[in-house]
């Protein structure tokens, strides 16, 4: 590498094709599928209980419900089911698209959990997804006789410690919350399995810190971020995937706009037209500067221009500095049809389901990641109504801008906006990781060095099965002792 022979041109050294370079991607690469397949064996060979009950809650929830599951739902169902029902802890991340139906499979799951009588916690990064978590299972769960707990950090003292009480007794079977529910007066019963819903928005850290209320539970991760080809063979080797393909029938596609600025007069007739039809909006204004002081102002403002342009519609706000009981009394009005427009920061990026919206306006699009504006356009186009994504953005744009607005203009699949984020940004944001030591790859690209990638991982195997110590040598070299982490 330091001296290469004549032979190689400056290209070679430059662009990563010299022998070395490539010897160099490669060992870090089989540190990476060396590290996962030994975290894979070490959980395989750990022991927990085998959850499989007698069908009847999970009956029982099915008939009531006003509509069928999918192909895809029902084979989601069937894979977890049998991971739950094996002696050792199911490690399985579950993924689909925006709307897909994910909670109704984590709510049959964790049916499942119970029908064994063990206990189970659903963690979801925000209050509010938290909150709309807590009232579908409440909705689905209560009229089978199941209480639902919720455990908020913004809950009054005397319910966080009723919640807390119940789930040490065992007398609850079920607990949705956020990182609150890994704090440390939170003990349980009986803990058989959590769903960690946006698993990427969480620490590797914290989902350890949940999965330690257990001795040895059953995980479940979801996302709505698809994780592309490339990284379940990297970072996620040692998980079952599982994917929701098909989105339930009765969704219309949502179409795209991108207009500037400039044209914002325009965008409020638009909001004035949809409203007129009976239909409700959502105006998003991003996270400025980190700030949420600049955040909260920037909302407000909008508040007051919209209602100053549009006096004739009922126009409410949400943002992350009110109350959780605030933001839910106005999430409420706005899912009753009783709000036209709900200015939202972008705390409504996940979860919200509210199937008469069908206008999303974005503004400042330029400066989101794919992901989230991904995710925010999938709150509309929930109902049989035509939906519109409008994304405003300001001039002057830089190149990564025009390459993301491009790609979420031109792209509704999520797979491949999650292919096309991933060449743009870099494994490290999609597995919320990079906080708590998880080491990212410094010289390989995957994309690029795909085809050292599925050496890598051929190799893998055969090293551990005959050169064991070979293995403890190359991972003490790359890894220096952080390995564990990969095997959360």
């Amino acid at each position: 590498m330091h001296s290469p022979p004549p032979s190689f041109t400056i290209h070679q050294l430059s662009d990563g094709t010299l022998p070395a370079w490539q010897r160099l991607k490669f060992d870090e690469l089989l540190a990476q599928q060396l590290s996962m397949r030994l975290a894979r064996q070490k959980r395989i060979g750990g022991t927990a209980a085998a959850l499989g009950g007698d069908g009847t809650l999970t009956q029982a929830l099915r008939q009531a419900l006003p509509f069928a599951l999918t192909d895809a739902q029902e084979k989601v169902v069937s894979e977890i089911c049998r991971d739950m029902a094996q002696t050792y802890p199911m490690h399985r991340l579950l993924q689909g698209d925006v709307g897909s139906g994910k909670t109704i499979v984590a709510a049959l799951s964790a049916l499942t959990a119970i029908e064994s009588g063990a206990q189970v916690a659903v963690m979801a990064p925000t209050e509010i997804l938290a909150e709309q978590h807590f009232i579908k299972f409440k909705q689905w769960l209560e009229p089978l006789g199941i209480e639902v707990v919720r455990l908020f950090g913004s809950l009054r003292k005397k319910a966080k410690d009723e919640a807390k009480a119940k789930l040490a007794d065992g007398s609850v079977k079920i607990a949705v919350g956020t990182h609150a529910l890994f704090s440390d007066g939170v003990a349980f019963h009986n803990l058989g399995l959590t769903i960690v819903d946006e698993q990427h928005r969480f620490g590797v850290a914290q989902r350890l810190a949940l999965k330690n209320k257990g001795r040895e539970v059953h995980q479940l991760m979801m996302s709505a971020t698809p994780i592309p080809r490339t990284l379940a063979m990297s970072f996620f080797a040692d998980l079952d995937v599982s994917v929701i393909d098909e989105l339930p029938p009765g969704r219309t596609p949502i179409k795209t706009r991108l207009v500037n600025n400039v044209r914002r007069a325009e965008v409020e007739g638009f909001v004035l037209g949809t409203c007129r039809k009976g239909r409700q909006a959502y105006w998003v204004c991003p996270l400025i500067e980190e700030s949420e002081t600049l955040q909260l102002q920037t909302a407000t403002e909008t508040l007051e221009q919209l209602q100053t342009a549009l006096p004739e519609l009922n126009i409410g706000l949400v943002h992350g500095r009110m109350k959780a009981a605030e933001k839910a009394e106005v999430m409420a009005q706005f899912a009753a049809g009783r709000l036209n427009v709900l200015v939202a920061t972008t705390v409504i990026e996940v979860g919200v389901d509210v199937p008469n919206a069908a206008l999303m306006v974005i503004e400042h699009a330029e400066r989101m990641g794919l992901a989230q504006l991904h995710q925010l356009r999938g709150r509309v186009g929930r109902g049989a109504a035509e939906s519109v994504c409008v994304l405003l953005f300001a001039e002057p744009l830089g190149e990564l801008a025009k390459a993301r607005l491009k790609v979420i203009y031109e792209h509704t699949d999520g797979f491949e906006i999650a292919r096309q984020d991933l060449n743009i940004r870099g494994p490290g944001e999609f597995l919320g990781a990079r906080q708590s030591g998880v080491p990212m790859l410094r010289f390989a690209k995957l994309e690029e060095d795909l085809h050292l990638l599925e050496q890598a991982r051929e190799t893998a195997p055969m090293l551990i099965e005959q050169n064991p110590e070979i293995v403890e040598a190359h991972l003490a070299r790359w890894l220096s002792g952080r390995e564990g982490y990969l095997g959360v």
